[in-house]
């Protein structure tokens, strides 16, 4: 997952913003860094990466004026969970984002990707959004962790599993999570 007009997807936003953030790394240690893992990346873009991750985490649901202008037009709205399991001990950047309009309604670091904290985004942004949620999309690689979360923080709101994720796995026989 991308932003708008960005070539660079969260992935590597996150990592950019973790390396600066927690490891208290310096835009050419982070330049460096990047292009040790094969990111082809100038020097200034990691700035541009870094502006971002800020920009996202400085997203948040207490302009509820914006976020409810928006989805008003809109009546109602789908979401998008996105982020990546973390390992141990290493915060992962969490997007709550409108399928609908499009815009992220809620960007969060954490520690641990379990069902509670999912849970706990997904409640955050309903509550704050003024419409009913209608359906949402989540990314998943099968953890048992976060599999019930969903269900939990929106009952009777039909959810469907990321694509991208789910189809590598339908031809290997993976015993799927019943989700009726």
């Amino acid at each position: 997952m991308a932003l708008p007009q960005h070539e660079f997807g969260l992935d590597v936003v996150a990592l950019v913003g973790a390396l600066r953030h927690r490891d208290h790394r310096s835009v050419p240690e982070i330049h460096a860094a990047l292009r040790g893992r094969w990111v082809e990346i100038a020097e200034r873009s990691v700035t541009n990466l870094l502006d971002r991750y800020d920009e996202l985490l400085a997203t948040s649901l207490s302009d509820t004026r914006r976020l409810r202008r928006v989805l008003t037009r809109q009546g109602r709205a789908t979401l998008a969970l996105d982020g990546m399991q973390p390992d141990v001990g290493h915060e992962v950047l969490w997007v709550v984002r409108g399928c609908l309009s499009g815009k992220v309604l809620l960007a969060r670091s954490l520690l641990s990707g379990t069902a509670e904290n999912l849970a706990s985004l997904l409640v955050e942004v309903a509550a704050a959004i003024g419409v009913p949620v209608e359906g949402d999309q989540r990314r998943t690689d099968f953890d048992p962790a976060g599999e019930g979360g969903v269900e939990r923080a929106l009952p009777g709101v039909p959810h469907q599993l990321c694509q991208f994720h789910f189809l590598p796995h339908a031809g290997l026989g993976t015993n799927f999570p019943d989700y009726g």
